[in-house]
């Protein structure tokens, strides 16, 4: 298990590199030594090893032989595994909901935020050109949406496993959302989103729950078609939360290439350097 931050500070401190690191200020393959990140935060050394090595445990960094952490790349495999798994998450937390079958009083606050993103979509679909301030009552309602239904299932196991997978890049119900205003199939994903919504809830209220389930999982799925949105819009991919992070199999292996390439440069340059003590 990893080792929770214990202080306003350690706090403070996790946040604001794990902000660093998604906004692209540390790139992929930096390496951040604590003074360096003590003296960037205006932190003390202690919190700040100790948000490196929780950033360690979620992915986002790994130790450096040389000392210090390096930040990690993120491959377009690992995103969508990531995706994959909250929806997997998401799926036995509304089926545990079901199974419990819980009253009207309980499902209240569901249903109002269903209403809510009811409302917020219907204006996206009517207007030609979405205000801003309406994608951002999408998100504020979308994520409390995808908060009540774990909260429903009334298990802090996996809801903390949902905390771990959501705070990887592009995995959070919300990662895509302010990318989705700007794309032309915007009013499609919402609008089959809000239906997968009103049916997750439905699933729900009549004890449905391999039905909520499977609506849980085709409903993360959403994010990988909006993955690969962001994918075929380089501008867009960089607008995203950990955009940086992300690097194509070809990218990798294109690294690689250089890498074996230098690696071979220098052993023959080596040899050539190395005198041959046979000759005379």
């Amino acid at each position: 298990m990893s080792p929770a931050p214990r202080s306003h500070q350690q706090i403070q401190a996790l946040l604001k590199l794990r902000e660093l690191i998604l906004s692209g200020v540390f790139t992929p393959g930096e390496r951040i030594s604590e003074l360096d990140a003590v003296a960037r935060l205006g932190i003390s050394r202690t919190p700040v090893r100790l948000a490196l090595t929780l950033l360690e445990h979620e992915g986002f960094v790994s130790t450096s032989p040389g000392g210090g952490f390096i930040v990690r790349r993120f491959s377009l495999e690992d995103i969508h595994d990531s995706i994959e798994i909250r929806g997997a998450l998401e799926g036995i937390a509304v089926r545990y909901a079901a199974e419990r079958r819980p009253g009207d009083a309980e499902l209240e606050p569901l249903r109002e935020t269903v209403a809510a993103l009811d409302t917020v979509v219907s204006r996206i679909m009517k207007e030609k050109e979405p205000a801003f301030e309406a994608f951002e009552n999408y998100v504020e309602f979308n994520g409390r949406f995808h908060e009540q239904i774990v909260a429903l299932a009334q298990s802090p196991m996996l809801g903390r496993s949902l905390q771990h997978v959501e705070s990887l890049p592009f995995a959070s119900p919300n990662a895509f959302v302010q990318l989705q205003a700007q794309t032309e199939d915007r009013t499609e994903i919402m609008l089959i989103g809000q239906v997968q919504h009103r049916s997750i809830l439905e699933a729900i209220g009549n004890g449905e729950g391999g039905r909520a389930e499977a609506l849980a999982r085709e409903h993360a799925r959403l994010a990988r078609r909006n993955l690969r949105t962001a994918q075929q819009q380089l501008d867009l991919m960089r607008q995203v939360p950990g955009g940086t992070l992300v690097v194509s199999a070809q990218d990798l292996n294109d690294n690689k290439t250089a890498r074996d390439a230098g690696e071979a440069a220098a052993a023959t340059g080596q040899r050539r350097r190395t005198p041959n003590h046979h000759r005379r």
